[in-house]
C-alpha cells in the first residue's frame, strides 16, 4: 500500500485534516488496515499551515523515555532553524546545576518529566507559527509498557497540554485498542476521561473498486500470469475483504507459487495460507488477544459468541444469539453477554447492522476462526 493511493484513502485523509482543524484525533481500526501508512502520508504531506511530526512509541518503556522521544523530534526540527529547545535546556540546567547536552535525559530528570514534556512543547510552539500535529503511533502499547500509575499520569498530562495549547493537535493510533488500556486503568481506580476531547475515527477497509485496483496493480507489477487479470484481482479483493495487508500478502503468495493462477483458485490458496503452521499472515493475533485483553469470565463468552457466528450463515439478533449461548453452562449471564458483544464490536470482530442483527465484520476472519476452532 506504500505506493498506492486510492480515491477513498485520499478522501479519508482529507476528512481527517478537517477534523484536526477542530480537535485532536484517535484513529482506530483492525490491524493491517493501513493506519500507519495513512498517518505517515499525512505527516509527509501536511497542509501549508500545519507542522507535522511522527513517531512510533511502541518501544517506549517509561514517561522519561517518552519525553526524550518528543525532545528528540523537537530538537531535530529546531536544528533546521538553527535554534534549540531553549526553555527545556534552561530547566534541565536549573535542575542539575550543569548543562545537559543531547536528548538523552539523566535519571534525575524522571521526577520532572511532566514539566519537561510541557516545556518541550512550549519550546516548539515558540519557534513556529503553524498548528502543530503530533502523530503518535502505538500509543496503547506505550501506555501498557509504562505501568498503570504512570499511564494515568501520561494521559492526564497530554490532555492538559491539549487544553493549555490550542494550537497543538495529537493523533493517537495503535494495534491494541485504547479502550482496553483505559478500561484496565479504571479497574484500578482511574476516574478521568483522558480522551473525551479527542475525536474517534475509524480506518475502514478499501472500497471494492479500490481494493480490486490495488490487487490488479500488484498482479501486473509482479507479472503473475492469469487468464483474466480483472477477475483474479476482484476475487482477491473480495476474498480478503479489501484489507490492504492481506491483498499484498496474497499476491506475494501467488508470486512464490510461480505458476499461472485463476480466480477460481483464490479461495483454496487463502485456506492454505490460513492453515500454514508457520502463521505467515499472523492470524493467531485474533485468538491470542481474547486471552490477553478480556477478563477471565469474559473469555468464555467471547469464544462462544465467535464460535456461534463462525458457523452461522445469517446475521443474528441479540436474543437469538443469547438463546444459543445459554446452551453452554458457562455463558448464562445476559448482561455479561451484552458487554462482551459490545467489546467484540469495538475490537472489530463483530459488526452490528442497521436491522440490529450481528455478524462477523470480516469474512476472512470468520474463515480463519472456522479453521482454527474446527
Amino acid at each position: 500500500m506504500e505506493n498506492y493511493s486510492s480515491q477513498s484513502r485520499r478522501g479519508l485523509i482529507s476528512s481527517f485534516w478537517d477534523i484536526l482543524e477542530r480537535q485532536s484525533l484517535v484513529l482506530s481500526a483492525e490491524r493491517r488496515m493501513g493506519k500507519t501508512c495513512i498517518i505517515k502520508k499525512m505527516q509527509a504531506e501536511p497542509p501549508p499551515d500545519k507542522l507535522s511530526m511522527y513517531h512510533d512509541l511502541e518501544k517506549v518503556r517509561s514517561p522519561l523515555e517518552f519525553v526524550e522521544t518528543v525532545l528528540q523530534d523537537v530538537e531535530e526540527y529546531l536544528t533546521k532553524l538553527r535554534r534549540t529547545a531553549r526553555k527545556t535546556r534552561q530547566l534541565l540546567t536549573q535542575l542539575s546545576s550543569t548543562e545537559i547536552m543531547g536528548v538523552k535525559l539523566p535519571e534525575f530528570a524522571a521526577a520532572y518529566w511532566k514539566h519537561l514534556l510541557t516545556t518541550t512543547i512550549a519550546d516548539l510552539l515558540e519557534n513556529q507559527d503553524k498548528k502543530v500535529i503530533l502523530f503518535w503511533d502505538e500509543v496503547p502499547y506505550m501506555l501498557s509498557n509504562i505501568g498503570d500509575k504512570e499511564a494515568m499520569e501520561v494521559l492526564d498530562t497530554l490532555r492538559a497540554i491539549r487544553q493549555t495549547y490550542p494550537d497543538v493537535r495529537m493523533v493517537f493510533t495503535g494495534s491494541i485498542g485504547l479502550h482496553h488500556v483505559v478500561g484496565k486503568l479504571k479497574e484500578v481506580g482511574y476516574s478521568n476521561e483522558p480522551i473525551n476531547d479527542m475525536y474517534s475515527a475509524d480506518v475502514p477497509a478499501l472500497l471494492d473498486n479500490d481494493a480490486t485496483r490495488l490487487a490488479r496493480c500488484l498482479l501486473e507489477g509482479e507479472k503473475i500470469v492469469t487468464s483474466n487479470v480483472y477477475e483474479s484481482a476482484a476475487a482477491i479483493a473480495q476474498a480478503v475483504d479489501g484489507i490492504p495487508f492481506y491483498i499484498h500478502h496474497l499476491v506475494l503468495q501467488l508470486k512464490m507459487g510461480r505458476r499461472a493462477i485463476e480466480a477460481t483458485e483464490i479461495d483454496q490458496i487463502i485456506n492454505e495460507c490460513l492453515l500454514n503452521p508457520l502463521n505467515p499472515w499472523k492470524m493467531d493475533h485474533y485468538r491470542d488477544r481474547i486471552d490477553n485483553y478480556y477478563k477471565n469470565e469474559q473469555c468464555i463468552y467471547a469464544l462462544n459468541i465467535l464460535d456461534i457466528f463462525a458457523v452461522e450463515d445469517k446475521s443474528l439478533l441479540f436474543d437469538d444469539l443469547f438463546n444459543k449461548l445459554k446452551n453452554e453452562a458457562q455463558t448464562q449471564d445476559k448482561e455479561i453477554a451484552r458487554n462482551v458483544l459490545r467489546t467484540l464490536e469495538r475490537d472489530y470482530y463483530i459488526v452490528r447492522q442497521a436491522d440490529r442483527t450481528y455478524r462477523f465484520r470480516y469474512s476472512l476472519i470468520k474463515r480463519y476462526w472456522n479453521l482454527l476452532r474446527g
